[in-house]
């Protein structure tokens, strides 16, 4: 790492430190633990934003470079300021914001205020760039607009996703739907939007709500394919030789329950087999980069192996947010 910003970890640990134990001299061993969390966080937030501005930049072209001046609609928060921006004379990046605002309270009480700060800096820095950048129009042709529109925008929403942030509120009211009433997140959505696609046909036309679900369809595949899915969760394997204090972050950090196996390496230093505790726990795709930031600063060697789970049932998963 550049030596000028470890120095400033070092003067920000050093300064943590202080302020909770005021009286005492501040020592090298307290220091280079913290300052190893601090290189971890930083590395990883670098990576999420920067994910972030790539998706950022793929919905603002999706938008500007194809849908926007065609007068075409998509699913979600975004076909609701699409629609809102034909019918009225505000402009898309404000209605963007004022859409996606009732969203991003709920995502606050239901994972987390950084995940609700960070999705308000993504969508503050979608509005810009659709009102500032300007993007060529690249075609005419309905078809090509409808496919690669939804493309660059499923896109978009999907790296801001793999960043730890939406672009597009409807997913975090899906999710929070699904915790509440006896329905799946897949039925929100597509309840959500066939409301909106059915206001798209009143308004515009029928023709452009058909292009619209088109539209949609190209982005949703496109999400699927960066993240997997929004309604998936996802199961993770960690097997460590720290395993209780990734139990212990599990369950304090994360508010996340595990399942503990009693394993055996297979080949240990003696080349012979060893006990080994195996962690096991069950995540949303939203809480993946705070979970590998966290088992980073425990332990950068874990072995770690993550699958889809594509249904679940029971568990405290659904019921316990995200600790702020």
């Amino acid at each position: 790492m550049n030596p000028f910003i470890s120095k400033l970890l070092v003067i920000i640990a050093r300064q943590r430190i202080k302020e909770k134990q005021s009286s005492k001299p501040v020592s090298q061993r307290q220091i280079v633990p913290l300052v190893r969390n601090l290189q971890v966080e930083l590395t990883h937030a670098i990576k999420e934003y920067f994910f972030i501005i790539i998706g950022v930049f793929s919905a603002g072209f999706g938008l500007k470079g194809f849908l926007l001046p065609n007068q075409f609609i998509d699913g979600g928060a975004t076909g609701i300021s699409l629609l809102l921006e034909n019918v009225t004379s505000v402009d898309l990046s404000f209605l963007l914001i004022l859409v996606n605002l009732p969203f991003i309270i709920i995502s606050a009480r239901m994972f987390s205020v950084r995940f609700a700060l960070k999705s308000i800096v993504a969508i503050l820095l979608l509005s810009f760039v659709v009102h500032f950048i300007e993007f060529p129009i690249i075609t005419e042709d309905k078809l090509l607009i409808a496919v690669f529109g939804g493309f660059f925008l499923g896109f978009g929403i999907g790296m801001a996703m793999r960043g730890g942030s939406v672009i597009d509120g409807t997913e975090v009211l899906a999710i929070y739907l699904s915790r509440k009433l006896a329905i799946t997140i897949g039925d929100v959505l597509l309840l959500t939007n066939i409301i909106i696609f059915s206001f798209g046909a009143y308004i515009l036309s029928i023709e452009t709500a058909l292009y619209a679900i088109l539209t949609y369809l190209a982005a949703a595949k496109t999400v699927d394919f960066v993240v997997d899915g929004v309604e998936e969760y996802i199961g993770v394997t960690i097997i460590s030789d720290k395993h209780e204090t990734i139990r212990i972050m599990l369950i304090e950090n994360l508010r996340r329950a595990c399942t503990i196996y009693a394993g055996k390496g297979g080949f240990g230093k003696s080349g012979h087999s060893y006990d080994k505790d195996i962690i096991y726990t069950v995540i949303t795709r939203l809480e993946l980069a705070k979970l590998q930031t966290e088992i980073d600063k425990i332990d950068k060697n874990a072995f770690v192996i993550m699958g889809v789970v594509k249904d679940l049932k029971g568990g405290m998963i659904k019921r316990k947010p995200l600790k702020k």
